[in-house]
């Protein structure tokens, strides 16, 4: 296997990671908020305030490991 198809592979593998865990980290926050917002509605609104901040922080994840896999991708070995 050459250099090419490896960065190809991995490249595939980091993004597929990331998109899992990206997807596994939002359910966990969205259950936890709306498992707030049903203890205490009159908090709602910084309860979605907070939630949001949080869900923007788990999406840079995918959205850096995709600019990294297309990086690999690209450079293909070249240093």
């Amino acid at each position: 296997m050459d250099l090419g198809a490896a960065a190809m592979i991995g490249a595939g593998i980091a993004a597929g990671a990331a998109a899992l865990g990206a997807s596994l980290g939002n359910g966990s926050v969205i259950s936890k908020t709306l498992e707030g917002i049903a203890r205490q509605p009159e908090a709602k609104g910084d309860l979605r305030g907070t939630m949001f901040i949080g869900v923007g922080l788990i999406e840079a994840l995918p959205l850096l490991t995709w600019v990294i896999a297309i990086i690999m991708v690209f450079m293909k070995g070249n240093p």
